[in-house]
């Protein structure tokens, strides 16, 4: 079992990370268009557009890939003294009441709409028009796969209200936590210089 969630979230991390690379594309698309506007005063009527559906590929596919690394944000003010099997008894009755009918519905509806713009080649309304059908199909695709995330979700507070210990998730690169660094080496909040150094170097060696 464990192995099973393990493989769906690395599906999701590999989902969400594949789909980040948008912000290269987007962040490139703006740089050109600014020099093409301001610079050979050559504006482009399709790049908003364009913009648009990368920020909003970037925004879909966020959900599961946020799921898996349990990182969405939680009202931690009395969730976090709850002992786990408190935990993952709020975790289960949320996932059933609220995400499971809402996730369900988006996925559902978004595919009867994908399918409608596909069916009228559905274009973006400008002098320059971009195919809108093939970007609505994210709508779908980031529904299943925050569903199956959200699936696997319900499955570790089963776990949880069994044995009283939420299941462990596979490691992933994350950003440094620099109070856990400074408790690991000893360091006291005045010594900056010290601190900044270790920082430097534990950066260096992901």
């Amino acid at each position: 079992m464990q192995q099973f969630l393990w493989t769906v979230d690395r599906l999701s991390t590999w989902f969400g990370k594949l789909c980040a690379w948008s912000v290269v594309v987007l962040t490139a698309l703006i740089c050109a268009e600014v020099f093409s506007r301001y610079v050979l005063n050559k504006p482009n009527a399709w790049v908003l557009d364009a913009q648009i559906m990368l920020y909003g590929l970037l925004f879909m596919s966020a959900g599961a890939y946020t799921l898996a690394k349990n990182g969405h944000v939680r009202g931690d003010v009395l969730y976090g003294f709850f002992k786990p099997r408190t935990q993952a008894s709020v975790d289960l009755t949320l996932y059933i009441l609220f995400f499971l009918p809402g996730i369900l519905a988006l996925t559902w509806a978004g595919w009867t709409f994908a399918n409608d713009s596909l069916a009228i080649r559905e274009q973006t309304f400008n002098a320059d028009p971009l195919p809108v059908y093939p970007f609505k199909f994210v709508v779908p695709v980031a529904g299943a796969m925050l569903l199956l995330q959200g699936l696997v979700e319900i499955v570790r507070c089963v776990i949880c209200l069994k044995t009283g210990e939420w299941p462990t998730r596979e490691d992933d690169v994350q950003e440094v936590d620099v109070d856990k660094l400074k408790e690991m080496v000893n360091v006291k909040d005045g010594d900056i210089e010290s601190l900044d150094r270790l920082v430097v170097q534990q950066k260096g060696g992901q």
